[in-house]
Order: structure tokens, then C-alpha cells, then sequence
């Protein structure tokens, strides 16, 4: 392994992970040479195997001839700096999860198309903007039969470090990209099934919900929910039957309900 003593934290290579934030690692303006930062075994382990190239670590000392050596085998050329804990927590500002830390290359933007094209069942994220809701909507998406996920563009970046770590790398085995026009989807025969607590809303188990070949489950901001402009361009309006006099749910509970109920059920034996 390429391994590099850290001896000066003011270095431009650790930038990365020290000095730039979320938006300058994403690098609008140069989006090829973009990063984000993966964090934990387990997350760096399932980005890897998903195919994302890895531009630098760091790590603990003590996870060298572990962790590193076994997420890094086959990549000499990756530079894994390294330090004791007091050190690295000087440099990031916080405790390093499990140790170790991957700066990795941001993967080419998906188009809407591709994405979509033997999906049946798509999560509509519109204005979901904490990290770690985004992450957890992926883990129930990837986990409940979604078969994509789309986001507006006023959407937390799915790759942020905490939604990575809260999806536990379903950010990397989900196919998702970024969604422009709800037309978009209707030019594609998706049927909208928007989830808001509305008058004219329908029960979240109701059968018409469930005809459609193609369904995207549109799911709004925490807080203010879905724009009246948003609902007007659905098919439906569901809601998700409450008791106790509890009016909502937490977006991200509300999506894990949404696609148990609406996602597609797995394959049973052949």
C-alpha cells in the first residue's frame, strides 16, 4: 500500500476531508473531477463493490494491516494517510467511524431515462434536504421493492457523507439521478401517487393504487410536505391511516410504509 504519514494537516491533500465543504467536494462547475467522502468499513466496502474508484484514505494507524489492507487490495496506487486517533480528530473535527475514511471519485450523473427503464415502482423525493432522512429513505427503498429513486434538485446530494453512512451504501446499489419535470415521468407512463394529507385523499392500501404497471410514490420536504403545485400534477393523493390522534409521520417513516404497502413484492420460489 501506498501509505502516508501524516505530519502536517494543513496539507492539500487532505483537504478533503478537513476544509472543503459538501458543495465544493461535489465541484459543480467541474463535476468529473467532483468527490464525496464515504465513511465505515461496511459503506466503503459496498461502494467499492458497486464499482466507485477510490482517490484517497484515511486511516487509524491501528487499521492499517486490516481494514485498509483488505478494502484497498488491488489498488497500490491509492495514498492512505494515516495517524493515530488524537491526530485524525484534530484534522476532521470528530471521531472517525470504525477508523477510516475514503475520498472517492463521484460517479458520472445518470440519466433520467436509463435510470427508469426496467423500473417499475420509482421513490419521488421533492425537496427532502436532511441527510440523514435521504439516507434513510434509500436504505427502505432498496430494502421495500423500489426499483429507483429520483430527486429534484432542491434535494440533499444523496452521496453527502452522513446520508452514505445512513443508507448504509444503498446509495450505491439503488439507481437514482435527478428529476427536472414531473412531465418527465408522465412521458414515460408513470402514474403519480402523491403521499399528503389532503381532503380528497385516498387510504395508502387502496387497490387503485396498486394497478398501474409504472407508479413513482412522491414524497415532499419535512415540514411543509408537498407543494399544491406538486399535487396538482398526480394522479393520486394517499395518505397513511393514522390513530391517537397523530397526524404524520417522519418522512422517512412515512416512505417505509409507502413502499412496504406499494413497492414491488419479491420474487417468490421458482
Amino acid at each position: 500500500m501506498n501509505i502516508v504519514e501524516i505530519k502536517d494537516i494543513n496539507v492539500p491533500e487532505l483537504a478533503p476531508y478537513a476544509r472543503l465543504t459538501e458543495a465544493q467536494l461535489r465541484n459543480r462547475l467541474h463535476p468529473e473531477e467532483g468527490l464525496f467522502i464515504c465513511e465505515s468499513e461496511k459503506v466503503i466496502r459496498v461502494a467499492l463493490a458497486a464499482g466507485i474508484e477510490p482517490a484517497s484514505m484515511l486511516c487509524e494507524h491501528k487499521y492499517i494491516d486490516t481494514q485498509a489492507r483488505e478494502l484497498l487490495s488491488g489498488r497500490p496506487d491509492v495514498p492512505v494517510y494515516t495517524a493515530d486517533r488524537a491526530v485524525l480528530s484534530q484534522l476532521t473535527g470528530y471521531e472517525l467511524s470504525r477508523g477510516v475514511l475514503c475520498a472517492m471519485h463521484r460517479p458520472p450523473e445518470r440519466r433520467l431515462e436509463a435510470v427508469c427503464r426496467e423500473a417499475h415502482r420509482v421513490a419521488v423525493l421533492d425537496g427532502v434536504v436532511n441527510s440523514e432522512n435521504i439516507g434513510a429513505i434509500f436504505r427502505a427503498a432498496a430494502s421495500l421493492g423500489m426499483d429507483a429513486v429520483l430527486l429534484t434538485r432542491t434535494c440533499c446530494d444523496p452521496l453527502n457523507r452522513r446520508a452514505c453512512r445512513v443508507s448504509m451504501g444503498t446509495v450505491f446499489q439503488l439507481p437514482w439521478t435527478w428529476l427536472d419535470s414531473y412531465a418527465q415521468l408522465k412521458a414515460l407512463d408513470f402514474r403519480l401517487a402523491a403521499l399528503a394529507l389532503t381532503d380528497n385523499s385516498i387510504s395508502i392500501d387502496d387497490p387503485c393504487l396498486k394497478r398501474p404497471d409504472r407508479l413513482a410514490v412522491v414524497l415532499g420536504t419535512e415540514g411543509d410536505g408537498l407543494s399544491d403545485t406538486v399535487l396538482r400534477q398526480c394522479d393520486h393523493v394517499a395518505r397513511i391511516p393514522m390513530q391517537r390522534g397523530v397526524d404524520s409521520l417522519n418522512v422517512a417513516a412515512a416512505a417505509a410504509v409507502a413502499f412496504w404497502e406499494l413497492g414491488t413484492p419479491p420474487a417468490g420460489p421458482a
